[in-house]
Order: C-alpha cells, then structure tokens, then sequence
C-alpha cells in the first residue's frame, strides 16, 4: 500500500494547490497581456507611467479573476448541495419502488401459492 493510498484526501488537497498556484500564474500572464493590450495605443505615456497603468490593469484583472473564481466555486458548491438533495430523494424513491414491487411479487407468489395447496 502507498503513502498516495492512505491519504487521498491530501492528495486531492495538493492538487488543488498546484493548479490553483498554475491558474493564477495564467491568469497573471493573462494579465499581463491584457495590460500591453490595453496600453499600446497610449505612446504618448513615459515608460514609467506606461509600466504603472500596466501594472494597475494587472492588478485589477487579477481581483476581477479572483472575484469571477470566487462567485464560480460558490454557486459550484449551491449546485452540488442541491444535486445530491436530488440524488438522494431520488434514490430513496427508486429504493421505496422497489421494496414495494418486491412486495407485490412476493404477494402476488404467496396468493398463488396458497390458492395451489
């Protein structure tokens, strides 16, 4: 049995952490390009107030990102609340169906039984 085995769980969680770390070194990137994007026609800019609204872009897209992954995993987490209500009710339907026709067929055979003796 492996260390990877026995603790899932911790796996799952350093997964998590590297592509979180992986997302937002793209969004940065992202960003980045975005704030070039955004600057290029403003030539008249020194380079030091260029790099500062660059820079100011990045930083805002980054908290726009932050705030859009943040609205995305709550509603993630609304959406599987509420599906596994669903899936549980409806396992409990299926489970209730199916306790009642067994019934039924066992009734049914115990009626033909006894009107056999």
């Amino acid at each position: 049995m492996t260390d990877r085995d026995t603790h899932p769980a911790t796996a799952r969680v350093l997964i998590n952490e590297i592509e979180g770390h992986l997302l937002v070194a793209a969004t940065r990137e992202e960003g980045r390009s975005a704030a070039a994007r955004f600057t290029a026609p403003f030539d008249w800019l020194t380079a030091h107030q260029l790099a500062e609204v660059e820079r100011r872009f990045e930083a805002e897209y980054l908290v726009l990102a932050r705030g859009s992954w943040q609205r995305t995993a709550e509603r993630a987490e609304r959406l599987r609340g509420e599906y596994e209500r669903r899936y549980r009710a409806l396992r409990r339907r299926v489970l209730i169906g199916s306790l009642l026709g067994w019934c039924a067929v066992l009734g049914c055979a115990g009626a033909l039984a006894l009107s056999r003796a």
